[in-house]
């Protein structure tokens, strides 16, 4: 009987000790983690971050990696990589691929679409590289931590504004939609439809996908200005399309006959709140690139050996006219 409980015993001990260990091979996606597996090198140590970007096409994607490497040029202990899967899922999948070869020691990826991302984004989780979600998601839960806008609210927010303060009186709606497959995309269609929902006067008439960019939105805009002879506000999913849709209004003489609303709001020269400053725009909300955000995190994991939230939500608030001019020399003392 003593033997059997002094074997008891010893199974339990070396239990409790692979357990503190956390080995990579005792890690599933079920059983997610807030840091890596490695163990901590804390200060004394160096570390490569690559960071997976869905296009930098956009402006605001840009902009996102240009706040990244700017926080991290103050971590001495951090190089960052940076690659540009340029709209393309397979080579996002590939790009992800070459950093797990590289045995980076964090990634920090903003996807393309979800559910092509989601297999390499756990392979490099079940490695035991941590990975920080920038803005849009992944299916699953087999990541470090997700930052991000809370698309939802920003979308309900965005039809609010509309419903009470631009067409309370109703009117027709014409939406210019992100990429199909990315969350956001999604998630702002479902929340602007919540907020405008109070006003049943309103009417979205015709939507369109301009992939976020702003070609493709004024493209898609020509065809809708075609096929309307009315429309009273342009809802976009983002700043660029929105742009793009006043762009085509104006260029055949429609422009002053509705109002165009947007999201992002980046404080930069081509951006949404110098838009709204000027008068193409009526409106914008603000979607923190999260840059700053997930450097900050990469230093907790590797610098200071602590855990990350498993979704840190960064709060929006409207730019119009009456603060615009205020914000952005806030935001962007230089100009």
């Amino acid at each position: 009987m003593k033997i059997h409980k002094l074997s008891l015993a010893v199974a339990a001990v070396t239990a409790l000790v692979l357990a503190g260990c956390g080995t990579t091979s005792e890690r599933t996606s079920d059983e997610p983690q807030a840091q890596s597996s490695k163990e901590c090198k804390g200060a004394d140590g160096k570390y490569v971050i690559g960071m997976s970007q869905a296009n930098v096409a956009e402006p605001y994607r840009q902009r996102m990696d240009d706040d990244i490497k700017a926080a991290a040029a103050e971590v001495p202990q951090f190089e960052v990589k940076f690659a540009d899967a340029a709209q393309d899922n397979a080579k996002q999948v590939a790009d992800v691929d070459n950093y797990i070869t590289q045995q980076i020691d964090l990634l920090i990826i903003s996807p393309n679409e979800a559910k092509p991302l989601t297999a390499v984004v756990k392979k490099a989780f079940d490695k035991g590289i941590p990975v920080l979600v920038l803005d849009r998601k992944v299916e699953g839960d087999a990541y470090t931590g997700f930052i991000g806008g809370d698309n939802v609210q920003i979308g309900t927010e965005a039809g609010k504004y509309v419903a009470e303060k631009v067409l309370p009186n109703g009117g027709s709606v014409v939406e210019l939609k992100g990429l199909a497959g990315a969350t956001p995309q999604a998630e702002r269609n479902q929340g602007f439809a919540a907020g405008i929902k109070a006003n049943p006067k309103i009417k979205i008439i015709a939507t369109a996908s301009g992939d976020w960019l702003r070609e493709k939105g004024q493209a898609q805009m020509d065809a809708l200005l075609k096929a309307n002879p009315k429309i009273d506000v342009v809802y976009a999913h983002n700043d660029p399309m929105a742009e793009g849709a006043y762009l085509a209004a104006k260029a055949v003489g429609r422009e002053k006959e509705m109002k165009f609303i947007g999201i992002d709001a980046l404080p930069i020269p081509s951006g949404g709140i110098k838009a709204v400053e000027q008068g193409r725009l009526t409106a914008t909300f603000t979607y923190p690139t999260n840059g700053k955000e997930a450097i900050a995190a990469a230093k907790k994991i590797l610098v200071d050996c602590g855990t990350v939230e498993k979704s840190q939500v960064l709060p929006t608030r409207l730019i119009d006219k009456a603060n615009a001019a205020q914000i952005y020399a806030l935001e962007n003392p230089n100009g």
